[in-house]
Order: C-alpha cells, then sequence, then structure tokens
C-alpha cells in the first residue's frame, strides 16, 4: 500500500476504535465487541447494495446497455416508477453476489428511525405497521430482514440489540458515528477495507477482553507464520478449533499475493480450496461466519456450533490442510469421549491436558498427503505426565513430525505461556506439493528451528513479527524441504538457530522435542583473547564482587544493630 492508503486505513481504524469507546462505559468488551461489529457489517452491506444500486441505475438510463429504458416508452412519472421498480430486482444484486437487504435493513432506514425509535414509535415495514419499542429492537429486525432474504447468513448475525442494558440515545449516536465510515475508496476494495477493519477491530477487542478474548483471535503475525509454511494454495483447509476464522482470511490473502507472483487469476485460485471448521462458542462461530461473509469466501462450519471431543461437525473429512490454535493445557477435556476413540491412534491423551487430543484429532482428519500445523504450550515438547512422553515418542517413530518451531515469549495477549509450533505430515517421501514445489525425501528427518530471538516489541507487552522474520523462517522451512535455493535462501544448519536432525539424534535425547537441545548455541565472534585470560578477567571480577557484598552485608547488619534488630 502506498502512505495515502496506509493513512486512510489508519484513520478509519481511528474512528472506529471511537465508536466503540461509544459503548465502552456501559458494556463489557465481550458485548460492546458483537455490538459494534455487527453494526458495522450492515454499515458495509449497506453500502455494497447502495453501490449495486447506482450501477444499476446508470445501466437503465444508458443507451448502449441492455437494460437501457428509452424515455420515450414512458411518461416522465412512469419512468420513474419503472426505475424505482427495477432498483428493487432481487437478481440484478445477487448475481454480482451483493447481499439483498429489504428496505428495513438498509442503512439509511436505521439511520432515518432510530431518532424516533429512542423511546418506541410505530413504523411501516414491508408494507405494514410496525411497533418498534427500541433503536435496539429497530437493529434487531434489520438483521432479521437480512438473514430472512439471505439464507447463507441464517444464524450467524448476532441479534441481541434489544437486550442490551445500555442507554438508546447513546446506540443512535453510534449509529450516526458508523454512517460516517467509507467503505469506499479510489485504490482500496471495499471487501479489503472490511477485512482489514474486522481484523483490527478483531485484534483491539482481544487486548480489550484480556485473557478471555485470546480463545477466539491469534495474533495476524503468528498465523501469516504459519500459512506462509504450510502454504495453502488449493484443497480442503481446516480449522477443528477456528474462534473468528483467522487462519482462513490469511490463507485467502496468501493465495492473492502468490496468484500474483504466479500470475495466475486470484479470484480462480480462491474458488480451488474448500473451508472446513469448527468452533464450539456460538458468538464466536457466529463471528467467523461473517468474517468470512464479508470476503465472499464460501465456507463450511457444520451445522451448528459445537465440541470438537464429542460432536464432531466433518467426520469424513481428510483435509489437505489443517491448521489450528487450539486452548492451551485444556483440562477436563475428555467427559463424554469414549475411551476407544479411533482418533487416538498413537495413545489415550491424559484427562488434565488437551493437548495430544488436538493433535491426534487433526492427524485422523489429514489426507495421506497433507500438512498440518498447530500452536501448543511449550510443555507438549517435553513433558513425559500421564502418557505424554509416550505419545509423543510413537508420533516420532512413525515419523510423522516435519518441524518444530520455538516462538519468542510475549506473542499472545491472553497468556505468557510460552509456545511452539508443530509442523506435521504423513508423507515424508519426494513429490510435488499443492504449491508446485518438488520436494525432497525428508524421512527420518525433523527440522528444528529457533525463532525466540526473532521479533520486536509492538509496545510494552507485546511482542511480534514483522514480515522479514516471517520470510526468514518460511523460505529456510522450504528451502529444507526442497533441497533448493528459495528467494536467495539455501538450507544450512545454523548454531543458535537450525538444525536438521534424524530420528535417532532425537531417541537419544529421550524423545523431546525442544529446538534449543538441537541447534545448540550461536557462536559468537572470536575478539582475540585467549580463553585462560579471559577466565582469570571473570574470576578477578567475581572475587571482587563477592568482597563488595560481604562488605555491603556488614554494614546492613550494623545498620540493624543499631536499630535494635538482629539478624
Amino acid at each position: 500500500m502506498n502512505n495515502q492508503e496506509q493513512q486512510f486505513l489508519k484513520d478509519l481504524e481511528s474512528k472506529l476504535w471511537n465508536a466503540a469507546d461509544k459503548l465502552r462505559a456501559s458494556l463489557d468488551a465481550a458485548q460492546y465487541k458483537h455490538a459494534v461489529l455487527g453494526l458495522i457489517f450492515v454499515k458495509y452491506v449497506s453500502d455494497a447494495f447502495k453501490l449495486r444500486q447506482d450501477e444499476i441505475k446508470a445501466d437503465l438510463t444508458n443507451p448502449e446497455h441492455e437494460y437501457y429504458l428509452d424515455p420515450d416508452d414512458f411518461t416522465e412519472q412512469e419512468l420513474e416508477q419503472e426505475i424505482a421498480a427495477e432498483l428493487e430486482v432481487r437478481d440484478f444484486y445477487t448475481e454480482k453476489n451483493v447481499f439483498w437487504l429489504p428496505t428495513a435493513s438498509r442503512w439509511q432506514f436505521l439511520q432515518d428511525n432510530a431518532p424516533l425509535c429512542i423511546g418506541g414509535a410505530e413504523l411501516t415495514i414491508d408494507g405494514a405497521s410496525k411497533r418498534i419499542t427500541s433503536v435496539g429492537h429497530l437493529i434487531d429486525n434489520a438483521l432479521e430482514g437480512i438473514e430472512r432474504d439471505n439464507p447463507k447468513l441464517k444464524g450467524v448475525l448476532n441479534k441481541a440489540y434489544a437486550a442490551l442494558k445500555i442507554d438508546q440515545a447513546k446506540l443512535n449516536e453510534l449509529i450516526n458515528l458508523i454512517a460516517t465510515i467509507p467503505f469506499v475508496h479510489a485504490d482500496l476494495n471495499s471487501k479489503d477495507i472490511l477485512g482489514h477493519v474486522y481484523e483490527y477491530m478483531l485484534g483491539q477487542f482481544a487486548l480489550a477482553e484480556g485473557k478471555k478474548g485470546g480463545q477466539f483471535y491469534t495474533p495476524a503475525s503468528i498465523v501469516s507464520l504459519i500459512v506462509e509454511m504450510i502454504e495453502p494454495f488449493e484443497g480442503r483447509v481446516y480449522d477443528p478449533a477456528m474462534g473468528s476464522g483467522g487462519f482462513f482470511v490469511q490463507s485467502e490473502k496468501f493465495i492473492e499475493r502468490h496468484a500474483g507472483e504466479r500470475q495466475l487469476d486470484a479470484i480462480t485460485q480462491k474458488q480451488k480450496i474448500s473451508i472446513y471448521g469448527q468452533e464450539y462458542n456460538h458468538t464466536t462461530w457466529q463471528l467467523a461466519a461473517m468474517n468470512m461473509a464479508i470476503r465472499g469466501l464460501d465456507y463450511d462450519f457444520g451445522k451448528e456450533p459445537a465440541s470438537t471431543y464429542t460432536n464432531v461437525q466433518h467426520p469424513d473429512l481428510r483435509a489437505d490442510f489443517i491448521m489450528a490454535n487450539p486452548p492451551f493445557n485444556m483440562k477436563e477435556w475428555n467427559t463424554g469421549v469414549d475411551d476407544n476413540d479411533p482418533r487416538f491412534k498413537y495413545g489415550q491423551p491424559p484427562a488434565g491436558n488437551a493437548n495430544f487430543a488436538w493433535m491426534q484429532h487433526m492427524l485422523h482428519h489429514l489426507a495421506p498427503d497433507g500438512s498440518q500445523a498447530l500452536l501448543l504450550a511449550n510443555g507438549s515438547m517435553s513433558s513425559t505426565t500421564n502418557n505424554e512422553g509416550t505419545i509423543r515418542q510413537a508420533l516420532i517413530e512413525n515419523d510423522l513430525i516435519e518441524c518444530m518451531v520455538a516462538l519468542p515469549g510475549q506473542l499472545f495477549t491472553n497468556t505468557q505461556i510460552p509456545a511452539c509450533i508443530w509442523f506435521l505430515t504423513k508423507n515424508k517421501g519426494a513429490r510435488t506439493d499443492k504449491a508446485g514445489r518438488q520436494l525432497r525425501d525428508r524421512k527420518g528427518e525433523v527440522l528444528f528451528i529457533d525463532a525466540r530471538n526473532l521479533g520486536y516489541m509492538k509496545d510494552r507487552v507485546l511482542r511480534d513479527f514483522n514480515f522479514d522474520d516471517i520470510q526468514k523462517v518460511a523460505d529456510l522451512y522450504h528451502a529444507w524441504k526442497t533441497g533448493q535455493e528459495v528467494h536467495g535462501v539455501s538450507y544450512e544448519d545454523e548454531a543458535g538457530f537450525c538444525k536438521a536432525a534424524k530420528l535417532e539424534d532425537i531417541a537419544k535425547h529421550d524423545y523431546v522435542l525442544t529446538p534449543g537441545r538441537y541447534v545448540g548455541a550461536a557462536e559468537e565472534e572470536d575478539d582475540g583473547i585467549p580463553f585462560g585470560e579471559k577466565m582469570t578477567t571473570l574470576t578477578n571480577t567475581l572475587s571482587e564482587q563477592f568482597a563488595e557484598s560481604a562488605k555491603l552485608e556488614a554494614e546492613i547488619k550494623k545498620n540493624l544493630a543499631g536499630l535494635g534488630y538482629e539478624l
């Protein structure tokens, strides 16, 4: 993006967060998240509807267009009526993948009537008089209309504005503020604008909600790293713990970037992926569905929000790419799970930790040549508690593990637990992958990457990756997999950063997969000072510090004694 486009989006972010602030004092973050995002969605679909309406009107008055209405065939009043009637033909909108909106679901209707509804009002809706009791009721009615006339959105929108315990005048103010948000820009696609806005808002709400917010949001840079490494270019993409759908969004962005590099049509290429997801939390499931809808992505999130442990929504799925950030170290996950569940082929995961339940669930649904990646707490790489070590050993001995990446701390809004990424595949043999790369035979090898020193502090408490960090790790991984140079990067072991280890090496380390054990320490530059001389200097310095410590200790004891205290 150029500076002008970046400034446009920055101003938009500021305006939107100000909109959220209008509700912050009245509602907790989990509630105002849905209140603000729901209204932004209505504004976006209304803007898209209005743009299409203007296009149709231009076509109807263009003598060169097939829809042209010749003024000679009508009186002036008849022509106006005919144009008005044509603008209400649903097919004109759906043929361009624009959501059809009934009158009461359009933004202008909301904005015009919200002030009247602060204390309740009788409105004419769909040709009939209807009592609207509040601004929240007016919004719910608009959302119901959108869902009713667009089956794909059924159950997706959060119709709970009437139940919000909030000053209705403040809700009216919020509508007026969101009305000023433009989803139109000369150089930016409206879906791209809304997609950017949606992602920004999800991140901000995750920060506002703290620990709870992290359940629906994985930082975009971590998602990008996984997507760049796993390369979901075409095929079935699955996330069994999808939250708000971040992996699917980044997959779309990955396809757009790489389609451009390969002179392929991005729209055609995006049609080559099928999106499957599952989410237990109903409101988060709605967020993910809305996230897909605004990007025009087809998706299958199952019949309903449901637990991946006990109510699998895609039982027969064998996915080409599986990516997930499941809850870390989840306890008591196995209530209602059969002890003979066929998913747990490599060992029964302990009731006190779901890490290896998630991993094996994903493996069960992975296609023979598929690839999977999941974020887990660092303990998963070394724990031997309650069968975890046995399961990990079985995964290693069956040559399912392809790469382990250790991440830096402070990447997540919701936890300070150090994390890692596991990459697994059922086929390490030589083959051509879905992205068109010729892979070499990697049987019996595992790549270890220690990325703990990458990234930068984006603020006082949060670390992030930049594009160069992501590219460095992804290129290294692909160079190792192919044995070829990738973007100028060839693979070779680098002390302190990466190491390709054999399975027998891992067995010698008791099947522990912590990258630090394999990559070793980075080599330090030789400063020309002999080791013996360095050691003498360090020993003398330590001796001086011990002496200083003893002196200070004696001084403290003396002062305490003067105050009548003894140590």
